[in-house]
């Protein structure tokens, strides 16, 4: 799997982009690992768009929860965008649309944080 890291201009929000499969690997340990370092990094807006992601199983929402709950915990905010119609179906049935916050795309995550539309510019 690819992890593709974005970051607006002024790096106050970040936004991880996993691609293919998150089955509990060293695909999933690797988005572990960036939001512990981006957390490290005093980062505090994360968006984790999963449009790019076909599948994922309980271990990738495992990590999707511990990543909401370390932010939430420590006074920041992660958002979930462009989920596919099934992912977004497993998101639905186990009420987990009820402690994310899911947006229809990237641009709407960022404009949720920042109240307007900005550029992103890649890392």
């Amino acid at each position: 799997m690819a992890l593709k890291l974005s970051k607006l201009a002024d790096g106050e929000i970040a936004v991880l982009e996993p691609r293919g499969e998150l089955i509990g690997g060293d695909e999933t340990d690797e988005l572990r690992n960036e939001v512990t370092n981006l957390f490290g990094e005093g980062n505090r807006k994360l968006i984790i768009d999963l449009g790019k992601t076909i599948y994922l199983n309980s271990t990738a929402i495992g990590v999707l929860i511990w990543a909401h709950t370390h932010y939430s915990k420590n006074g920041g905010e992660v958002k979930l965008a462009n989920l596919n119609k099934s992912i977004k179906n497993i998101f639905v049935i186990t009420k987990l649309t009820m402690v994310f916050d899911v947006r229809d795309s990237q641009i709407d995550a960022v404009a949720s944080f920042a109240g307007e539309k900005k550029q992103l510019v890649n890392k």
